[in-house]
């Protein structure tokens, strides 16, 4: 038993490219990839944390998803799937490089109301406090905090239950509190 949910025109027309995608058409590809290059990007970078690195997580991930596409199922959300693939070559490409760059941080988390000086300490410590955290606990914080994801995607894109994404970002904003903390008693 399905349920009669009115389907977007955006979803529709959505459906209809991965459908033309699937019959071999690469236009049709190509606009899929439009539509999700900023999110996928936004996806690879929480996980990564370095510019370079979250474009070639993009990279590989629609790479590894146009050759699965034939595998993808029209009735369940591309995007979901896509963000789940590209998610997974993040991980692959930041357990390949434990290296991080503090002056990689996204720079949606500078406030403008800081003198550039201090927002570019604080930005650095934020970003040691962030590489404390797991893989997967520093992607459920970004992608919650910073980039807007809901629980339930955050969960699809990463392979979770919605529950454990939930106490991911608990325990990973907790685990900042301290480390932040931490920071700040060492000034």
């Amino acid at each position: 038993m399905g349920t009669d949910r009115p389907v977007s025109a955006e979803a529709l027309e959505e459906r209809e490219l991965v459908l033309s995608a699937q019959a071999g058409d690469h236009t049709a590809f190509a606009g899929l990839v439009h539509r999700h290059q900023r999110r996928a990007y936004a996806v690879a970078r929480a996980i990564v944390l370095s510019h370079d690195d979250a474009e070639d997580a993009v990279q590989e991930g629609f790479l590894h998803a146009f050759r699965a596409l034939e595998r993808f199922r029209p009735e369940q959300a591309f995007g979901a799937w896509l963000h789940r693939i590209v998610a997974n070559a993040a991980l692959d490409i930041a357990r390949r490089r434990k290296v991080r760059d503090a002056d990689e941080l996204p720079e949606t988390l500078s406030s403008p109301h800081r003198d550039p000086a201090e927002s570019g300490e604080l930005r650095a410590r934020l970003a040691r406090a962030l590489d404390t955290l797991g893989e997967r606990q520093r992607a459920v914080i970004v992608l919650h905090d910073v980039e807007g994801y809901k629980h339930a995607e955050i969960g699809s894109i990463l392979g979770i239950p919605e529950g454990t994404a939930r106490s991911d970002l608990h325990h990973a904003r907790a685990h900042l509190r301290r480390q932040l903390s931490n920071l700040r008693s060492e000034k």
